[in-house]
């Protein structure tokens, strides 16, 4: 399996391809700020692009979706639309060659959050980053992102790649198992230590050390 992360601007937004290496099909994840070096650079490794996701409707992930679409002919979808004639939705799977992509549904951060699995490797776009998790309000909103990290995404074999949406955590990407082991918010054992981790990650940033 193909991975090739790009850093294309923003908030520092991660695109991807992923690619079948066996039949040059791939998909896209978050073209963000840069689709036309994610275009250019799919092209000239060979791949042709069936399908493209947006991993939540916010703009820092959409921006790109218009010119990456004038590119490929195809339009990168958000949960509830479609692409390559299929609905985005938690359990859909999309064929990319000899690969399968699965959609998990994954809300907190917002609403129509997705992290979308192929093979060994979870693309978890703000729902997981390296050592952090992606932000939500002390309410509801962090609740929701509790339960589909427990509930989904560390359910996931531990060996599974993690790639984010953001370099904003400790490295460029991790597996669900060192997640586990080292992640503060995944370390909290029950949903009211997490939000209280959140209420005050400032302190613990400059207690610990953390960028």
């Amino acid at each position: 399996m193909y991975v090739k992360q790009f850093l294309t601007g923003g908030d520092r937004n991660f695109a991807y391809i992923i690619g079948d290496e066996a039949t040059k099909k791939a998909i896209v994840i978050d073209p963000s700020y840069d689709p036309d070096r994610v275009v250019a650079h799919a092209s000239e490794e060979g791949y042709e692009i069936v399908a493209a996701f947006n991993t939540h409707g916010h703009h820092d992930h959409t921006n790109g979706n218009e010119p990456f679409e004038n590119a490929t002919g195809v339009r990168p979808a958000v949960l509830g639309e479609e692409t390559a004639g299929r609905v985005v939705e938690h359990g859909a799977t999309f064929p990319i060659g000899e690969l399968t992509a699965k959609i998990l549904h994954t809300p907190g951060h917002s609403p129509d959050s997705i992290c979308i699995l192929v093979g060994d490797a979870v693309f978890t776009g703000d729902t997981l980053f390296v050592g952090k998790v992606g932000g939500t309000d002390l309410g509801d909103g962090a609740r929701t992102e509790y339960a589909s990290l427990h509930d989904i995404l560390l359910k996931l074999p531990d060996e599974t790649r993690v790639f984010p949406g953001h370099d904003v955590g400790t490295a460029l990407e991790s597996t669900i198992g060192h997640e586990k082991e080292t992640n503060p918010f995944l370390l909290r054992d029950d949903v009211e230590s997490f939000i209280n981790l959140k209420k005050n990650w400032a302190a613990y940033k400059k207690e610990h050390g953390i960028a």
